[in-house]
């Protein structure tokens, strides 16, 4: 690939795990031009500047401006912040890659669910739904839904795309954001999974991937690759993590899962953002019906290294550096 075509990189602007900006800098350390798409003008789009990037700033709901945010890019990796409308954004992005007509790979952030969103499965009767998916909730969140609507188009689109289906980020709020509070005032762990063990993923290692499938895509066009992280915890493993990133000892104690749910997520965020909330709560609810409790190789596979630990990418949050510099 001609190093004077960019590669586009939307949800340039994001917060969770950071996984485009890290991509960004990925590039252009190697040298890669970069097109960021963002959505408002800020000091966030200035550091991209400074660090080298284009800045483009648009709206992914708006053709015009995904058409020109793509124009003269050939590899594309598409992002969205969780959104009513993600669904609509990543439709218009194929339709613009398509109607541009040389893209080389599309690149497609996903979500682990995917890799188990049959279309038997979403049809089944409603007991069947509740009993497999662990009991707790029958339904996938409308992001959820959303994802494998926009698979699904990308999969009719004849675009080389590449879907990264990663599990749960160990930077998502249910593990690095609303726990913080209990975590420094009692040195406790207050979340409601009991004993089920999970493997989330670090952020940087999704990145890693992404970059390597951008600058060199050819061995992985039409791959969906399900990722977990390297091991699976129980939540006393957990609070031994939190307890190396933040310095002190922490104790575990298990929450009755409505009580969390409507205590930590809706109570922020259901009024004003119920979208995210509706997301937030069915992944809690996956995850203590032990629908996470899986890990596979394929991270370290592709990787070609063995993937960071949940300890490394805590010791790394900006919410929890935030959280100790504030005492």
């Amino acid at each position: 690939m001609s190093k004077r075509n960019p590669i586009l990189i939307t949800g340039a602007g994001g917060e969770v795990g950071s996984v485009s900006k890290t991509m960004i800098s990925m590039l252009l350390e190697k040298q890669y031009p970069v097109r960021a798409f963002v959505r408002r003008d800020d000091e966030r789009a200035d550091a991209l500047r400074r660090a080298g990037a284009q800045v483009f700033v648009g709206d992914l709901l708006n053709i015009a401006d995904v058409a020109a945010a793509l124009n003269g890019c050939r590899r594309v990796y598409f992002s969205m912040s969780l959104n009513p409308y993600y669904a609509d954004a990543s439709i218009l992005m194929t339709a613009a890659a398509r109607a541009q007509g040389n893209i080389e790979v599309f690149v497609n952030i996903s979500e682990f669910e995917q890799s188990f969103m049959t279309f038997d499965r979403m049809t089944a009767a409603r007991d069947v739904r509740l009993a497999w998916l662990g009991g707790l909730v029958a339904d996938w969140s409308p992001q959820q839904r959303a994802h494998w609507a926009a698979e699904e188009a990308l999969k009719w689109s004849g675009l080389p795309v590449v879907n990264i289906r990663a599990t749960m980020f160990v930077e998502n709020p249910i593990l690095a954001w609303f726990p913080l509070k209990q975590l420094l005032g009692a040195g406790e762990l207050h979340l409601p999974f009991g004993t089920q063990k999970i493997a989330p993923i670090a952020a940087y290692d999704v990145a890693e991937i992404c970059t390597k499938i951008l600058i060199d895509p050819s061995a992985h066009i039409s791959a969906s690759y399900a990722l977990t992280g390297p091991e699976l915890k129980d939540m006393h493993g957990f609070a031994e993590d939190y307890g190396a990133a933040l310095g002190r000892r922490i104790s575990y104690v298990p929450q009755d899962v409505d009580l969390w749910v409507e205590t930590y997520i809706n109570t922020a965020l259901a009024s004003r953002s119920p979208h995210i909330a509706e997301h937030l709560g069915t992944i809690t609810r996956l995850v203590a019906g032990g629908r996470y409790d899986v890990v596979n190789g394929e991270l370290e596979a592709l990787l070609g290294r063995t993937p960071k630990g949940v300890r490394w990418a805590l010791e790394r949050s900006p919410r929890i550096r935030e959280a100790l510099a504030k005492g």
